[in-house]
């Protein structure tokens, strides 16, 4: 963000606790220092007034990155983000662009229960005029988070309070300043032949630690990361199923109508011939997410999770 406000001046920020406090997880630390508060605007508890104020600034030609100190409370503003923010260009006939980021954490964190863990990737995939990205380490929230700031649409991007504090290695050509990834485009992060992985944000880290453990097992994974939610990478997954044979995806979010369910639509419709065994997925349980940590964990996919489907979807439990 500071790379991007320091060469676009139409850039700011506005959100709760973004300026003075520094952000609510420190994500925007010394930018009101750097710029001052007319591009660093702290905002009242009010997530309808502010978000309207951010896409009326898009709309008038500014750039935008609306921070939510988490997206479930981005669902008092899910009208302006949906109604007013996805729509205009097409009700406009393309003559009004909405430049501007939706940002924050998403999925569940730790101990913070049903109103402070739910999962938004399916709800705003499922809207036409989002673009919606959920980076899991260091290289995809870099280079999309500047790639979404530069789009002349509106992005959502999830990011995810657990891998805040993650560390992860990345070449210089990252750190360049012009580093930006498309927009739409997954990443296989592990090449295999017996089964593809698929997953997004902080259960990426989950399918290549479970692939590890299945290769003691010679069963040799696939694992991509989606990276963007809409455009989905159809091609990458397609391409994968038709090497590997066998699907499972893994998602945080509930099962009716989740983004595994319309990952599972696409293989089988347009690798169904190749498939050697039924897609399978891992899902968040279909409960609000309880406040006891031995519940909790029990409402989240696992690593044990992925292991025991996958070995079930090759024939070896």
């Amino acid at each position: 963000m500071d790379e991007e406000m320091e060469k676009d001046k139409d850039v700011f920020i506005l959100g709760e606790e973004v300026g003075d406090y520094q952000g609510a997880y420190k994500i925007t630390r010394g930018l009101l220092q750097k710029y001052g508060a007319n591009r660093v605007r702290d905002t009242p508890i009010t997530e309808a007034g502010f978000t309207g104020i951010a896409v009326g600034a898009a709309f008038s030609g500014l750039k935008p990155i609306c921070e939510f100190m988490t997206f479930n409370f981005a669902m008092q503003a899910i009208d302006q983000i949906i109604n007013s923010a996805a729509k205009t260009l097409y009700m406009s006939a393309g003559s009004i662009n909405c430049p501007i980021v939706f940002r924050g954490p998403n999925g569940a964190a730790a101990g913070v229960a049903a109103q402070h863990s739910q999962c938004f990737a399916a709800w705003y995939s499922h809207v036409p005029g989002l673009k919606v990205i959920a980076p899991y380490d260091a290289e995809d929230a870099r280079g999309l988070l500047k790639a979404s700031i530069r789009d002349p649409d509106p992005v959502v991007f999830l990011e995810n309070e657990i891998l805040y504090g993650e560390s992860f290695k990345v070449d210089d050509k990252v750190m360049d300043k012009d580093f930006t990834l498309p927009i739409g485009k997954a990443k296989v992060m592990r090449e295999g032949k017996d089964i593809t992985l698929v997953a997004f944000g902080k259960l990426v880290g989950y399918n290549l630690k479970a692939a590890e453990i299945l290769a003691e097992d010679d069963i040799d994974c696939e694992v991509i990361n989606l990276r963007t939610l809409k455009p989905i990478d159809r091609d990458t997954i397609v391409n994968s199923v038709k090497k590997t044979h066998r699907l499972l995806v893994v998602e945080e979010g509930w099962p009716q109508s989740g983004v595994a369910s319309e990952i599972m639509a696409i293989a089988t419709e347009e690798a169904f011939d190749y498939l050697d065994a039924a897609p399978e997925r891992i899902t968040g349980a279909e409960v609000p997410m309880p406040y006891a940590a031995n519940l909790e964990a029990l409402a989240l996919p696992t690593i044990d999770d992925v292991v025991r489907v996958a070995k079930r979807t090759m024939g070896k439990q």
